[in-house]
């Protein structure tokens, strides 16, 4: 049976990592997308809401798992028996990143490998980072993720406003 991980912080799901994870499915055998709980980011959802918004997102996705992970991707991947480490690619800049992620990690596991997927063309642009700028000053995000993402961003930010408010 062939597994691959989807890695990441998933701060918040977007409609681009869902087609980067409709299309690995349809790969593999199974995929599991995994959490990160430790980098260096500071994310607007706690760990339980990203898990929260990515087990409704991949609800009706059958071979596809979500897990939060801990220390190298490598290791998780070995700990899932994961032949591969997905990853998505919307701009030459994400290649550069991504290339020496994937160089780092073919040193420390040469038997898993980083396959690239490019993002379709309609998701090129989109990062949760823009989705979350958007989504503070009130834009219009429906066509960037799914609804019940939409709706935790807008009760996020109204959450901070009441506060600030308070």
């Amino acid at each position: 049976m062939s597994t691959a991980i989807y890695p990441g912080t998933f701060d918040p799901v977007t409609n681009g990592h869902l087609d980067i994870l409709n299309r690995a499915k349809e790969l593999f055998d199974g995929v599991t997308v995994a959490i990160a709980a430790d980098n260096q980011k500071t994310p607007l959802f706690t760990l339980g809401e990203r898990m929260e918004l990515l087990l409704e997102a991949t609800k009706d996705m059958p071979n596809v798992s979500v897990r939060v992970f801990e220390g190298l991707t490598v290791e998780f991947a070995r700990q899932c028996g994961a032949i591969a480490i997905l990853r998505g690619l919307r701009a030459l800049s994400d290649f550069e990143y991504e290339f020496q992620l994937a160089l780092m990690n073919k040193k420390i596991a040469a038997d898993i490998e980083t396959i690239f997927l490019m993002t379709q063309s309609e998701f090129s642009f989109i990062s949760s980072s823009a989705i979350k700028w958007a989504a503070s000053l009130h834009a219009e995000i429906s066509e960037f993720v799914p609804p019940h993402v939409e709706k935790a961003l807008i009760a996020k930010y109204s959450s901070f406003r009441s506060d600030a408010n308070g």
